[in-house]
């Protein structure tokens, strides 16, 4: 099967596993090779939880049918008083299709704040800001990921809604790709200016768990991941290498007509901005301050390759915050900038008296006169130049011009364009400007 994005076509591919890497700690990974260097880590598949670590940045809860919070949760479109919805005309249309959307505010995920999410066709929202081959496998934010093909009816369409406190895209009355007969599916995924994060359910025809995965993967929760550059043996450029560090994998046997997920985000080390709060706080744990990127982080985060760049787990040893407020072994000052005690200026021998003085600023009126004096000499001869050259162009019309001249210098020059790398991926992306008008409607009117 092929993904579009940005009008190519990417293959999806099935992942094979690695062992663990040892700079990676408790991270267990599965290693996915793509094309254009790019290499994804992810969890092999019978894993459905980090369990150490499943709590560490959300905690969440389900509701059922009968409880009032599922409605509590449910972002009405048709609404008025939410904002403006757009229908994605592009998305409403197509099948394994993503479009990249701007939010109106900082979106807090993981930790990391993001302005721009991608919204994808097959029930999720890939969170990563670099698009590869593997959407599916991971930096997702998750309802249902299935393989959806909204292109099947006129009914079934991809809407969204931003009003500055919540963005909500509603996948409604899809069907499955090959199964459109077993019915439609409606359900949202709310992204909230505080981080916390809901999954709403009003039609699921059919359990998720006889939902095939052989031509899409399917899957219901979140995903972060971070990229590193590491040496490839076969060349001398370093290759991208993005590992999965945590994923929530809801129980999708509670995902039911009318039923709801809320995920709460968790205080992060990233939100700490000195080292007294990075190493003290009793929100987080496990925190350590870099203090030449002045960062607080636990090292497994989307900075992971500045972290390594500039050693922070090692600076960090046997070092408190009072070293760094003295001007310790690893202050924060650049090592290649001398500091003022280091700078010092060649001292040349001392003014003898006035005449010497007065010697010093004849000599250096004597230079700014004769500096002019080419200057308007140099100036002369170029006009000069110039108008002799036109009164020749004149009397020869057949000669070449002097633009002409620079254009056809200009040719032995090769083209030089900007393209668009092909990176292999489930899902296309597309541009949303100048699609998009027709699919703008009022929360409504429909």
């Amino acid at each position: 099967m092929r993904y579009h994005v940005n009008g190519q076509q990417h293959d999806e591919r099935p992942s094979h596993r690695i062992p663990r890497e040892p700079w990676l700690g408790d991270a267990r990974v599965a290693r996915e090779v793509l094309g254009g260097g790019l290499t994804i880590d992810t969890l092999p598949d019978n894993m459905t939880h980090l369990v150490e670590d499943a709590g560490r940045y959300y905690s969440w809860r389900s509701f059922g049918p009968d409880d009032p919070r599922t409605d509590e949760l449910w972002v009405d479109l048709n609404d008025l008083g939410h904002g403006q919805v757009r229908m994605h005309g592009i998305l409403s249309n197509t099948h394994r299709q993503a479009a990249k959307v701007a939010l109106s505010f900082d979106f807090p995920f993981y930790g990391h704040y993001l302005r721009q999410i991608t919204i994808a066709t097959g029930g999720f929202i890939f969170m990563g800001a670099v698009t590869h081959r593997m959407l599916t496998a991971t930096q997702y934010i998750a309802p249902l990921m299935a393989n959806f093909d909204p292109s099947f009816s006129k009914e079934s369409t991809v809407q969204y809604l931003d009003n500055g406190e919540v963005f909500v895209v509603q996948w409604e009355r899809v069907r499955l790709h090959g199964r459109e007969a077993e019915g439609a599916y409606t359900f949202q995924a709310a992204l909230h200016l505080t981080g916390t994060i809901t999954f709403s359910y009003r039609d699921i025809p059919l359990p998720v768990e006889v939902i095939s995965s052989a031509e899409h993967q399917v899957k219901a929760g979140l995903s972060d991941a971070f990229m590193v550059n590491l040496p490839s043996p076969q060349s001398s450029d370093a290759q991208r290498r993005l590992y999965e560090y945590h994923r929530v994998d809801i129980d999708t046997t509670k995902i039911t007509n009318n039923s709801a997920f809320e995920f709460t985000a968790l205080p992060t080390c990233l939100q700490h901005d000195s080292c007294e709060l990075c190493l003290s706080s009793n929100l987080t744990s496990g925190c350590t301050w870099c203090n030449v990127l002045q960062r607080c982080s636990d090292g497994m985060d989307r900075h992971r390759q500045e972290w390594l760049d500039y050693a922070c787990s090692e600076e960090a040893k046997d070092v408190t915050c009072e070293d760094y407020s003295k001007g310790g072994p690893d202050s924060s000052i650049d090592p290649s900038v001398p500091s003022d005690s280091e700078v010092t200026t060649p001292l040349g021998p001392l003014p003898e008296g006035p005449a010497t003085e007065s010697k010093s600023s004849v000599q250096h009126d004597e230079s700014a006169h004769t500096g002019v004096i080419v200057g308007v000499v140099a100036a002369l001869v170029l006009l000069l130049a110039l108008t002799l050259l036109a009164l020749y162009i004149n009397s020869h019309p057949s000669a070449a011009s002097p633009l002409y001249i620079l254009q056809r210098r200009n040719s032995y020059w090769p083209s030089m364009k900007f393209r668009k790398q092909r990176f292999h991926s489930n899902y296309a992306e597309v541009e949303v400007e100048g699609h998009e008008k027709e699919g703008i409607m009022e929360a409504g009117q429909c």
